[in-house]
């Protein structure tokens, strides 16, 4: 079976968890729709064709393995907006700063600094792109890949590549080496985390200690909203190189 994996790495990452009011955290590893999000970017699907975002939604499975937690990083966040108003249309930040009166919103966002993880995708019945092309697409990407918010561009190259395995883990075994120079300030953690959703064929290769519920299956990309998926956890201990 093939599996597409590639690493993800940023100064600053954001993986959106559930977010109530002024509040607006970060799941520990990047979830599926962030990921869609990231391969429909790399594409060049907007934002609007929701058709297109809810197939790839459908078309591919996701694992994640977290090399690197990262450190958490709390920002208190304030902005500056116009009071809303019929038939009014702010179309730029300049538009919303030239009104006469403007309002303060509050909110509390939260980053992972220094997070590294690699994402294992494999195609689920009909897919629309074979993962070769998501490889290809991902190296030279049409919109800029944000890891989870603008603010989060990746600090590497995302080194996609194509490897054919049994099943997940061995997939990941395959991935290629990371960049050890760049990367060698960065604390990795003891033990690796280990995040999958249901295969359709042959195993993950590893028994899950847990399953959890994870609201990040894309159902409206333009009203944001989303459905529950199940995801299994594992862990190992990290093997030391040397």
């Amino acid at each position: 079976m093939n599996f597409l994996l590639f690493q993800l790495y940023g100064a600053m990452a954001s993986w959106g968890d559930i977010a109530v009011g002024e509040v607006r955290p970060t799941h520990s590893h990047p979830g599926k729709s962030a990921i869609i999000g990231m391969i429909s970017a790399a594409l060049g699907i907007k934002r609007d064709e929701e058709d297109k975002h809810i197939e790839l939604n459908r078309s591919y499975g996701l694992a994640v393995r977290v090399d690197a937690s990262g450190t958490i990083l709390r920002d208190y966040h304030t902005t500056q907006v116009p009071p809303s108003k019929r038939k009014v249309t702010y179309y730029t930040r300049k538009d919303e700063l030239s009104a006469e009166v403007a309002n303060t919103i509050l909110s509390t966002r939260d980053y992972y600094c220094d997070a590294l993880n690699t994402i294992c995708l494999w195609t689920s019945g009909e897919a629309p792109y074979s993962l070769n092309e998501i490889a290809l697409a991902l190296a030279n990407p049409e919109f800029t890949l944000y890891l989870g918010r603008k603010s989060c561009p990746a600090s590497l190259p995302v080194n996609a590549t194509v490897v054919s395995a049994e099943d997940i883990k061995s997939a990941f075994d395959k991935a290629p080496p990371l960049d050890t120079e760049f990367l060698a300030p960065i604390p990795k953690n003891k033990t690796v985390f280990y995040y999958w959703e249901d295969i359709d064929t042959g195993s993950a290769g590893m028994e899950p200690e847990h399953t959890n519920t994870r609201r990040d299956v894309i159902l409206s990309r333009i009203r944001w909203q989303f459905d529950n998926r199940q995801e299994h956890y594992a862990s190992e201990k990290r093997v030391e190189e040397g």
